[in-house]
């Protein structure tokens, strides 16, 4: 209740704050993946949130998610929605991306993606994984990694498993092929390989995560970012409104409606889907969590200095 008045509070003090009507309107290109955790951005597009405040946002579906920051870098995007350790790491690469806003965060509530072996497979544990071939939907992003993190926690050399990046679209196509034992994967693409018999949940495994820590960030290029502060702020407040719409019960339905629009979900799959908590804004403590677990991972060469990745 207290995150929901909060959340209600700034969306008040952000929604009345209209910029003047002869401000020229910002056009923003936004990536997305398909997945319930960029509710946030769904639900101010159809709200009208990012209108009211000038900002003509385009929404683009990007089937990788390990390629948005490239599409950043490229100016195909003005911001888009990578994994914190996609966004960690293209900043390690050399990258220079600043944070904007934040999508979904976990939440030990949400069971909405694990690992789901393929019929027939075996797979039940962590260490049924060894040897195996395990689709992921971007390597390096939210689920590659935080799979590696579960299975070394479990006692497996994740270097004893073959990761091959998949999209969500392709992996119950790729199950029941017999390409792949097994994906780690997210709804609806999840409940439609149980219901369909091509897979079997093997873990929940997303429940040994600790809470509150960012699924997705909304990321720019920090030349962007400060050639438009208006923008950049107008993105934000929108995405805040969205958060408080998004936590207010009675608006489940055109929660659900918004995402359904912009990740075609069938009124079925749609009505039993799981959504990610949102996260709106983001600070150096949530940005750290990931940092820690990605050098445990030998995936950063360099020492972040956290502070300068989040957009003012």
């Amino acid at each position: 209740m207290k995150r929901r008045t909060v959340l209600s509070g700034i969306a008040a003090a952000t929604g009345a704050i209209a910029l003047p009507a002869w401000s020229q309107t910002t056009k923003i290109v936004f990536g997305f993946t398909a997945v319930t955790d960029f509710a946030s951005v769904f639900v101010a597009a159809e709200e009208g949130y990012f209108k009211k405040r000038n900002l003509d946002v385009e929404l683009k579906f990007i089937p990788l998610n390990s390629t948005i920051p490239a599409a950043l870098q490229s100016d195909s995007l003005q911001i888009g929605g990578p994994t914190p350790s996609v966004f960690l790491q293209a900043v390690d690469g050399g990258l220079d991306l600043v944070v904007v806003a934040g999508g979904g965060v976990t939440s030990k509530s949400i069971t909405g993606f694990g690992l789901v072996a393929r019929a027939g497979s075996g797979i039940k544990s962590a260490k049924d994984c060894v040897g195996k071939k395990i689709g992921v939907p971007g390597l390096g992003a939210f689920l590659h990694v935080t799979f590696r993190a579960w299975l070394k926690a479990n006692g497996v050399d994740y270097k004893q498993v073959n990761f091959v990046e998949a999209s969500f679209p392709q992996h119950g196509d790729l199950l029941r092929g017999g390409s792949l034992d097994a994906v780690v994967t997210a709804d609806p693409f999840m409940s439609r390989i149980t219901d369909s018999g091509a897979g079997y949940v093997a873990s929940f495994y997303s429940t040994f995560l600790p809470e509150g820590n960012h699924t997705i960030l909304y990321a720019a290029k920090r030349d962007w970012a400060r050639a438009n502060p208006a923008a950049t702020k107008a993105f934000r407040d929108a995405v805040i409104e969205a958060a408080a719409f998004i936590v207010q019960p009675k608006n489940d339905a055109a929660v659900r409606a918004s995402i359904g629009k912009y990740i075609k979900l069938p009124p079925e799959v749609l009505a039993k889907t799981q959504i990610s908590p949102p996260g709106p804004t983001v600070s150096e403590k949530q940005l750290a969590y990931w940092v820690t677990l990605m050098k445990e991972q030998e995936m950063l060469k360099t020492d972040l200095k956290l502070a300068q990745l989040i957009a003012k």
